[in-house]
């Protein structure tokens, strides 16, 4: 029976997807940079439902942020079962290179890192008979291109020299190697273009992993870079992994993005981050071609897997959940929750029998290269709205605790609790670059109170709701200051509605994110 798809099947900052499958059952991993946990972990039964089950970097040990610049730490990882056990493969670009973590329980603990001295970064592995082939991209002696080894996946040690094996089929930045076999040949599907409006995937094949590579004669497999720029399009397509189902039918997953697109305006700007795409792949005479001839559609119908059992994985329970709620009466907090590098313990504290978070914070949003007391989820959606009840009583100028939306430390706006002029205010703060603007609005009261943030297209609308149930507009920030476009370093993450102490301690009671578009 034919099933229509949606895409994206993971909406909001998940990029670098990569996919396997064990018996009738998927698993997905994406990218997490410089935010903590890392590299979460989703499963599925029919590759349109997903669920969050965990992540596969929980620990200080793993995954080690300090210092972390914005859009570094962790880069795309990718995921492999092999025996009873899942590998993910990585590179912590600001603390170690590339290692190897494995587990025979994916929603359970994870090992240390086992690093392997090959460079690079977007590394994969291929188990194929009694061998495990390591590949990643980088550059050796000034010759840079996709690079093979044999390694041990448990310990990381190298058991045979790096070997340069592709150069990539001529577009720039050959990256995101991934090496399968299939029917007799090893197949090694690239990166190419660079992760933004020229993206693209290629292939090449070869009898033997070390090569020659052929490139496949209709390359690039996958690339939306002719296609129109506009929220009812998909760009940057790329960044792909191949999986095959149950029924022998094949599958492609890639990140891609969709941009800000109105009436007065169609901008080349993504304020969600890279999100996860799916295709159907088709084989012919030993190549394969993904989606619509080589496009990523935005919806399709296809045969997915029997979903017999696929309504344990309702929609209630994924990230296009149009409604969160947690009201903090369970530990640990929604598997959702994310914050910014290694947290400080100190600075948060669940009371469940009381439904309270408490975030005690001693920096600021503003402060790079820092862990604040943080804790948002992604914007999954243009037109969202987010709201927090929080009780705050800070002791100086510098006390600010509410509600954010977050890109990073150069770019997020704030409407908060803080003292100015000796008495209890609330205060819209927008950051944008260095230039940070700070608007003191009203008065509160010593009691709780309810803030909300409303997302459009164009704005971020932030609101102040009265006990008497009226809300008041406080200020608006314009969406296209939240995006990967404009920010001063390189980046590749996307937009959090989340909650925030600064230099104060805050009660925080029934978060929620909630879907306005259909």
């Amino acid at each position: 029976m034919r099933t229509s798809v949606h895409n994206p099947i993971i909406p909001g900052y998940h990029p670098d997807p990569s996919i396997c499958r064990v018996e009738d059952t998927y698993y997905l991993v994406t990218s997490s940079f410089e935010f903590f946990p890392g590299v979460p972990i989703f499963t599925s039964k029919n590759l349109i439902d997903w669920k969050l089950i965990g992540h596969c970097l929980t620990r200080n040990s793993q995954l080690p942020l300090a210092n972390c610049q914005v859009s570094e730490g962790i880069y795309a990882p990718t995921l492999r079962y092999h025996n009873g056990y899942f590998f993910m493969v990585t590179t912590n670009v600001s603390n170690g290179g590339n290692f190897i973590v494995h587990s025979s329980d994916p929603t359970g603990e994870w090992s240390d890192p086992a690093w392997v001295a090959q460079g690079g970064i977007d590394p994969s592995l291929l188990f194929f008979q009694d061998k495990v082939y390591f590949v990643s991209n980088g550059d050796c002696n000034g010759n840079s291109g996709i690079y093979l080894c044999e390694v041990d996946p448990f310990s990381g040690k190298m058991l045979t020299d790096s070997v340069l094996i592709s150069n990539g089929c001529g577009g720039k930045y050959p990256e995101a190697p991934h090496l399968y076999y299939i029917d007799g040949y090893f197949y090694l599907m690239l990166a190419e273009g660079g992760t933004e409006y020229g993206h693209m995937v290629t292939l090449q094949k070869s009898l033997s992993p070390y090569g020659p590579y052929t490139p496949c004669p209709h390359n690039p497999i996958l690339s939306n870079r002719e296609q129109l720029i506009g929220a009812d399009y998909i760009s940057c397509t790329g960044h792909a992994d191949i999986v095959q189902d149950q029924n022998g039918r094949w599958w492609l997953t890639a990140l891609g993005v969709r941009t800000i697109c109105t009436d007065s305006n169609r901008l080349m700007l993504h304020n969600l981050g890279r999100e996860t795409f799916l295709a159907p792949l088709y084989w012919k005479d030993g190549w394969c071609k993904a989606g619509n001839n080589g496009i990523l559609e935005m919806n399709f119908e296809a045969e997915l897997p029997d979903t017999k059992n696929s309504e344990e994985f309702s929609s209630s329970d994924t990230v296009k959940t149009s409604l969160l709620i947690e009201n903090f009466q369970k530990t640990p907090w929604n598997l959702e929750f994310t914050q910014i590098r290694n947290p400080d313990p100190d600075s948060y504290k669940l009371i469940p029998q009381e439904g309270v978070l408490i975030l005690n914070g001693d920096h600021s949003l503003c402060t790079p290269l820092v862990s604040p007391a943080f804790l948002g989820v992604r914007q999954t959606s243009f037109c969202q709205k987010a709201s927090v009840k929080l009780n705050a009583s800070p002791s100086d100028q510098r006390g600010l605790a509410g509600l954010t939306v977050y890109y990073n430390n150069e770019h997020h706006y704030d409407l908060g609790i803080g003292i100015r002029n000796g008495q209890k205010q609330l205060i819209f703060r927008r950051q944008i670059y260095d230039l940070i603007k700070e608007d003191i609005l009203m008065p509160v009261p010593d009691s709780e109170v309810q803030l909300e943030v409303i997302a459009d297209k164009e704005y971020y609308s932030f609101y102040y709701t009265t006990h008497s149930g009226r809300s008041i507009l406080l200020g608006k920030g314009a969406t296209a200051a939240m995006c990967t476009e404009i920010t001063r370093r390189m980046t590749f993450t996307g937009t959090f509605f989340g909650m925030f102490a600064e230099h104060t301690s805050a009660s925080f009671h029934c978060f929620i994110r909630q879907t306005l578009e259909n």
